[in-house]
Order: structure tokens, then C-alpha cells, then sequence
């Protein structure tokens, strides 16, 4: 069964904002911040603590006040809260579960509180599993913890999932157990996923897209696609520095034995060739560039 609202066209963004501006007492949380996110997309929202993430969030679920422009899935949060979230899933840091809850009584609160929710299903993922419907949290292994999340989250037929931080606190072999479960067991063409992290390495490959945000500000909005045309890293050959600061990097950071790294954007290729070796930037390169400040 589709999530798709009725009247919701498929070619439609998902989410588009224009001028979100949230202020707290001493602090601007968002601050003018657009952005568009495709149907059929797994976008990453990626920031250090303090960015505007999960303001961005809050926003989206409806769950606080904002200035600007806001449409998630046709809907704006903040007079069509209740209708918006029959289609939208949330899931904040799968290591947080009340300890006394059992298994059963987990998939009965989902239950009750998302019509979209399938047992069944949930049952069926369980069914491979270790865990048993009596268990309590507190005798979860964190690797059984991220199953009964996963099981959770995919009998959702939601629309759009929105997690924060949702690995938090959980190793990197479990960090990785769920993202490749989401991506294996859960995603197609007619979900959007929106995931909020600051660990840029353990999602980088399974994102299409990616917003980078700073400061309340989406600094950086493109298709992962599209980073190997637009940003080109060059291990700068001997000699050949000064020539390669005058086309304005983005950043540059020193390796062994005098070599130098160079992070440049929209410069031609074949220009930046001539320099040294060149290769696509790693995600997390780029995040380090942004955060910065050295690119905006």
C-alpha cells in the first residue's frame, strides 16, 4: 500500500521551504534557510550541534512555531499537523527506549498511535530475530535494540521518514547494521528519507542527496551525484602551490613529506589537472571545508 496522500502528485517535492526563520531568546536556530526535498530521495542533513538540524526538523513535524514558507507534502505543519502525520514517520536516536517496555508492548504502542503501522509485518521482521515478544529493553543487547527499531520503522508505510541523529550512542558495527537494513528493507521509489547527522562517513553511502547547513543557513544543496562535476580535491604537485592558491581554494590541508591537498569548486577540471593528481572529495572533506567557513 502507497502512502501517497490522494492528492499529492508524485513529480511534487516532498518538502520545500523558503525563508525558515526560527529565533530563540539568545539564539537564531534557522535563519532564512530554503530548500527543496525530491520525492523518491534518501537526503542527508548534515551539520555540526547547534546547526539548525533539528529546528529543521521540528519545522517539518509541526511541532513548533516558524516564520516563512513551509510544504510537506502538500501541507503546511502548522495548521495540518494531524492530517500530515497519518504520511510521516519520526524516529530520534534508536538507543533511547524505556528501559521497563517489552517487545510486545512496544509494537502495541506503535500501533495505537500510527494508523500505517503493520504488525505483521513488524512480526515477520521479528521472526528473524533473537528477540521475543516478553523481553524487556533493559535485556536488549544494543544490536537487538537496533532490531526492534528496524522493525519497527518498516512496518511504517510512511511517506516520508525523518530520523535525527538515529544511530546515537550505538557502535559503528550497529550504526552500519541500520543504515544498510533501512536502505535494504525499507526504502523505494515511493518513501522519502530525511536523516539529520553529524557523522558524515556512516551515511555517506547511502545518501542521493545532501544539504549541508550552518549557522540556521542549507550552505550547501546538491545530488551526491553531482559532487564529482562540481568539487575536485588535487594533491598538488611540488612546486606548483602558489599557482594552485591563485585559483582560490576552498581549503587545503598539509600532508607528509611537504605534499599539500587542495579542495577547489567549479574550477575545470582539465585546469586542476595540470596542477597534480585529482579525485572527488569525500563527503566529509567537504563538510570540514564548509564548516570552516571557508565556503558559502
Amino acid at each position: 500500500m502507497s502512502a501517497m496522500p490522494d492528492d499529492f502528485p508524485a513529480a511534487r517535492p516532498v518538502v520545500v521551504a523558503q525563508g525558515l526563520r526560527k529565533a530563540y531568546k539568545n539564539k537564531i536556530a534557522l535563519d532564512g534557510a530554503s530548500f527543496e526535498i525530491p520525492a523518491g530521495r534518501i537526503v542527508g542533513l548534515i551539520g555540526p550541534n547547534g546547526a539548525g538540524k533539528t529546528t529543521a526538523l521540528k519545522a517539518i513535524l509541526g511541532l513548533i512555531p516558524f516564520d516563512g514558507s513551509l510544504s510537506v507534502l502538500g501541507r503546511d505543519p502548522r495548521t495540518q499537523r494531524d492530517e500530515l502525520m497519518r504520511d510521516v514517520c519520526f524516529i530520534a536516536d534508536v538507543a533511547v527506549l524505556p528501559r521497563w517496555i517489552r517487545v510486545r508492548e512496544a509494537i502495541d504502542f506503535v500501533a495505537g498511535v500510527h494508523p500505517r503501522f503493520d504488525r505483521a509485518k513488524c512480526e515477520r521482521f521479528l521472526e528473524h530475530t533473537q528477540l521475543k515478544p516478553q523481553m524487556r529493553v533493559r535485556e536488549l543487547s544494543k544490536g537487538m535494540i537496533v532490531q526492534l527499531h528496524l522493525a519497527l520503522v518498516m512496518a511504517i508505510d510512511a511517506r516520508l521518514l525523518v530520523l535525527d541523529e538515529p544511530t546515537l550512542g550505538l557502535d559503528i558495527l550497529y550504526r552500519k547494521q541500520f543504515y544498510q537494513r533501512l536502505l535494504e528493507d525499507y526504502f523505494d521509489e515511493q518513501k522519502t528519507i530525511l536523516v539529520t547527522t553529524h557523522q558524515v562517513e556512516e551515511i555517506e553511502h547511502i545518501l542521493t542527496d545532501v544539504m549541508f547547513i550552518r549557522d540556521g543557513k542549507v550552505v550547501l544543496d546538491t545530488a551526491m551525484d553531482t559532487l564529482g562535476e562540481r568539487f575536485v580535491e588535487v594533491l598538488v604537485d611540488a612546486g606548483r602551490s602558489e599557482e594552485a592558491r591563485a585559483l582560490r581554494p576552498l581549503d587545503q590541508r598539509a600532508l607528509p613529506f611537504g605534499k599539500t591537498v587542495m579542495l577547489f569548486d567549479g574550477v575545470p577540471a582539465e585546469r586542476l589537472a595540470a596542477l597534480g593528481e585529482t579525485r572527488t572529495p569525500g563527503l566529509a572533506d567537504l563538510f570540514v571545508a564548509t564548516m570552516k567557513g571557508t565556503y558559502a
